[in-house]
């Protein structure tokens, strides 16, 4: 028995952390099966002292457990040894460490400062101080942030590898502060440099390219902490000693793109001026820092028609280009960007829109690297400008985003859904860029809460995304009001507006999502007044019936089920799909209630819920069981959000089989339907049919766009046409994650892997087999370790292999078995005879009419079943339609008859085989 991964609030010997009682988690690591701790011990002590004891505690808990000692103090380093027995009689220990920041903003005693540049300057301003230090030295610790995005340079390195920081925050109520640690610092003369850019404070940015957001200067804030080895500190703060100039970044702007004049040299600097915002803002980091995580080589050098010097990275991603290039003095190069080439295959940006994305570098004769600092791109291709003669090797691009750690994996026969799989992953990352941006790419890059909400389950499998989430919540608890509820986008730069069903409800569906993910109550009680908050603004907006249907609505976006001249809301009643959620949302805060032991709100929510849940059956479902609007997503929320009645949920099935049916067995809906629908299907016994969708690969489908060349999630269905075409709408990004929900669907469906518990203490593993698929492998890095299920069923035989982590137990139902197993920890395989084939046949119900009329067994069948069928008039103008659709309203007896031929078809092939 090993311990592993000693984790303080989830990160691995965080430095900076003002996080007042921090919580431990370790991973218990054995060859034994069956294991459960039974008991733990955590000691934190100060330089030798001893801080807090636990004492040997009988518990099974190892996730997320919570610092009882006395006080922390500031800047101060805890060391923490945690031991553990399991009921095997081993014992583990593992050791590891945390450093706190200042723990207040208000414990910053630098000054805020800032320059009188003139209003057109574009150079971003360099702030520096020459200083001396007289002593040896055992530490150094900076402590820094900005009103913009800054990088510190101290005697000419860059301290730290991330990039963008402070990140993006509500700064109207939050701003966040970084620690870095020195260690090259040497006694004698040294200087220290903060270049700030405008970043997302006061740089251009939104669907009208203003700039200005938050402020109109930057500004920044730091303190060099010195601790000398005899014992004394001194602090070295940003003040009226401080000079400011401007260096070679000559403009930045994240939508626009950076300019680097390496000729430039300014002799000129000027004091700073002191200036003020509030400290009482500040916090510590919160979120793991944005990172170069992935260097890409470039793959491919093309000449377009229009003479284009054109770079292919072969993969659609966030970041920037690193340039090596041996120029001469003040040659110019530029670097344009872009998702995509048109079907003549010259360069187009056109899905940039107004952000022009144009990095430029300005040589001085010697041999160098350039790389932005305070602009991303979203790109595949670049096009090169200014340089005559170009080498693959000196182009490499940098992908950016939150460095989260790496969760999930899933893997299966189809290449194709590998590829899918793929391309959810990559939109994550190109979109996880510090918020959970809608797009990487275009003049827009904002928190969309609907988009992340909708994405957030696949998000949770792919990544470790607790601390990104956690950092986000709070800035949307922070922008929310009584009067205008939750905002469409986090933060908020678009003014208010009412809060907007799916979109507002992530304040309740995502923090319940952290906390059925990863355990962690504590982010329940951060957003439980945000959670309430959510809901008790529909209710005070609700009619006398009880329903919410005033306002604007995004309703089901984008659905393909409506004439987008008309609207992109979808053809389901908009106020059908707000009152799902406001049923949806209070069911999930009586759950957060209940966590939390707030009796008295469980009870109030609980009731609430069931009167929701009352005037949406009056209101949307008949007396018969049929819906208001009988689309693809009303069906879907019917159902997976258990509104309709027990006695209406067949008839309102068979509504979405027939719509279904009636779409050639594919998919209309948006961004809504589309996360939930073979989540419902699947539940509802007809796995099958969600994965004849799932497989589809003509339009509309999600294998589609792999089929297109997609190597991240579109926005539309249809972002590109089937015949090269690009949308033209103006709303058209290639690298959009909310259809990528599915990946959830993967996960627990065609893997099944999920949690039976929080945090997947207990584990269910249910993998459900799938036409079209003949394996599937995933794995899943849960807290407590890693989770994997695999099966195989291919030449009559089905395999299932199961990984259970240590301190948890698990669930299993096996394909076409019955009877649960119950399993501790540990590695499990089985292997049994099934008659089920998952290969896709010649003939199945996708086939058209005349197909099967072409084969003299059919009609031979068909005739037997019902005579002259083949050879009435009316049957030719059904001869293109699929049997789905000729099915859709056919009684069930013919539904019957036709499966039969289809399996006889499929036999007869067999054996000519």
């Amino acid at each position: 028995m090993e311990l592993k991964e000693l984790r303080i609030e989830y990160r691995k010997n965080p430095v900076g952390l003002d996080v007042t009682k921090p919580r431990f988690s370790w991973k218990i690591v054995s060859t034994e099966s069956d294991v459960l701790q039974t008991a733990y011990r955590i000691v934190v002590t100060k330089a030798g002292e001893l801080i807090w004891d636990s004492g040997k505690r009988e518990s099974d808990t190892s996730v997320l457990i919570e610092y009882e000692g006395s006080a922390l103090t500031a800047c101060t380093v805890y060391r923490v040894q945690v031991e553990a027995w399991d009921n095997h009689g081993n014992y583990g220990a593992a050791e590891g460490s945390f450093e706190t920041g200042l723990l207040k903003g208000t414990n910053f005693s630098a000054d805020w400062i800032t320059h009188d540049f003139a209003d057109e300057e574009t150079a971003c301003p360099v702030f520096f101080k020459d200083f001396q230090l007289e002593k040896e030295i055992e530490t150094v610790r900076v402590y820094a942030t900005s009103l913009g995005i800054y990088e510190i340079k101290m005697n000419g390195e860059k301290l730290g590898d991330s990039f963008f920081a402070p990140g993006w925050t509500n700064y109207n109520k939050r701003l966040q502060y970084q620690t870095y640690t020195v260690d090259e610092l040497q006694p004698g003369q040294n200087k220290i440099e903060i270049t700030v850019g405008n970043g997302w404070y006061k740089g251009i940015f939104g669907f009208v390219c203003t700039p200005n957001h938050y402020g109109d200067r930057v500004a920044t804030l730091a303190e060099i902490h010195v601790k000398y080895s005899d014992g004394t500190k001194e602090i070295i703060k940003t003040d009226n000693t401080w000079k400011v100039t401007t260096g070679r970044i000559r403009s930045s702007e994240i939508y626009m793109g950076e300019t680097i004049d390496s000729t430039f040299i300014n002799q000129k600097c000027s004091p700073v001026v002191v200036t003020t915002f509030d400290k009482n803002r500040l916090v510590a980091q919160e979120s793991e820092p944005v990172r170069i995580t992935q260097k890409l080589p470039a793959k491919e050098l093309i000449i377009t028609p229009k003479g284009e010097k054109v770079i292919d990275f072969g993969q659609i991603l966030t970041g920037f280009i690193k340039v090596k290039v041996h120029g001469e003095p003040g040659q110019k190069i530029t670097v344009r960007h872009a998702e995509a080439l048109d079907k003549d295959g010259n360069f187009y940006p056109d899905t940039l829109r107004q952000a022009i994305s144009v990095d430029t570098f300005i040589c001085n004769g010697q041999e160098q690297s350039f790389l932005p600092h305070f602009t991303f791109h979203g790109f595949r291709y670049i096009s090169i400008e200014g340089l005559d003669n170009i080498d693959l090797e000196n182009f490499t691009a940098c992908v950016l985003h939150t460095d989260m750690e790496p969760t999930g994996t899933f893997t299966c026969s189809n290449q194709l859904v590998n590829q899918l799989q793929s391309n959810i992953q990559w939109s994550q990352r190109g979109n996880f860029l510090d918020i959970p941006t809608d797009c990487p790419q275009r003049d827009e890059r904002l928190g969309w809460t609907g988009d992340a909400q909708v994405f957030a389950g696949t998000a949770a499998y792919n990544y470790n995304v607790s601390l990104f989430f956690t950092k986000w919540l709070r800035d949307l608890a922070s922008e929310q009001t009584k009067e205008f509820g939750v905002p469409h986008v986090v933060p908020n730069i678009l003014g208010d507006q009412d809060g907007a069903a799916a979109w507002s409800d992530a304040a309740v569906i995502i923090p319940w999502m952290i906390y059925e993910t990863y355990g962690d109550a504590r982010v329940l009680e951060a957003q439980y007044e945000s959670m309430t908050g959510w809901v008790d603004y529909i209710t005070a907006r609700c009619g006398s019936n009880g329903l919410w249907q005033t306002g604007f609505q995004y309703g089901d976006w984008l659905a393909l089920d409506k004439e987008e001249s008309a609207d992109r809301t979808g053809a389901t009643d908009v106020y059908l799909v707000a009152n799902a959620y406001y049923a949806y949302s209070t069911n999930l805060v009586r759950k957060a209630a209940e966590v939390l032991n707030k009796h008295e709100d469980a009870e109030k929510y609980s009731n609430l819920y069931r009167t929701i849940k009352k005037a949406f059956n009056k209101e949307y479902i008949t007396a018969t069981g049929r819906l208001v609007s009988e689309t693809q997503t009303a069906c879907v929320l019917a159902l997976y959000f258990d509104l309709a009645e027990e006695k209406h949920r067949k008839r309102i099935l068979q509504s979405l089989e027939t719509n279904i049916a009636n779409h050639k067995n594919h998919l209309s809906t948006g961004f809504v339907g589309t996360p939930y629908l073979c989540h419902t299907l699947t539940e509802n016994n007809r796995h099958d049919l969600a994965g004849t969708i799932f497989l589809k690969d003509d339009y509309p489908s999600w294998l589609y766009a792999v089929k297109k060349g997609a190597t991240t999630i579109w926005e539309r269905w249809n972002s590109i046409l089937p015949n090269g075409d690009f949308e033209t709408s103006g709303m058209n990004s290639l690298n959009h994650y909310a259809y990528g929900s599915i990946g959830e669907w993967m996960y627990r469906r065609l893997a099944g892997i999920n949690q039976l518990e929080p945090g997947y203490k207990k584990i269910l593993i249910k993998p459900q087999l799938m036409k079209g698929i003949t394996f599937v492998e995933a794995t899943y890095k849960s807290v407590y370790g890693k989770i994997k299920s695999a099966w195989t069923c291919q030449n009559q035989r089905i395999k299932v292999e199961v990984e259970i982590p240590a301190n948890t137990t698990a669930l299993l139902l096996l394909p076409e078995k019955e009877e649960p197993i119950e399993l501790g920890s540990g590695r499990y395989q089985y292997e049994y005879e099934t008659t089920t084939v998952l290969e896709i046949e010649k003939f199945s119900m996708e086939s058209t009419l005349k197909e099967l009329l072409d084969e003299p067994l059919a009609v031979e069948l068909l005739n037997q079943h019902s005579p002259g069928l083949t050879e009435h008039p009316m049957i030719q103008f059904a001869h293109n339609l699929s049997i789905s659709e000729v099915l859709a309203k056919a009684p069930d007896e013919s539904v019957v008859m036709f499966k039969s031929v289809i399996e006889a078809l499929n036999q007869n092939e067999q054996s000519k085989s």
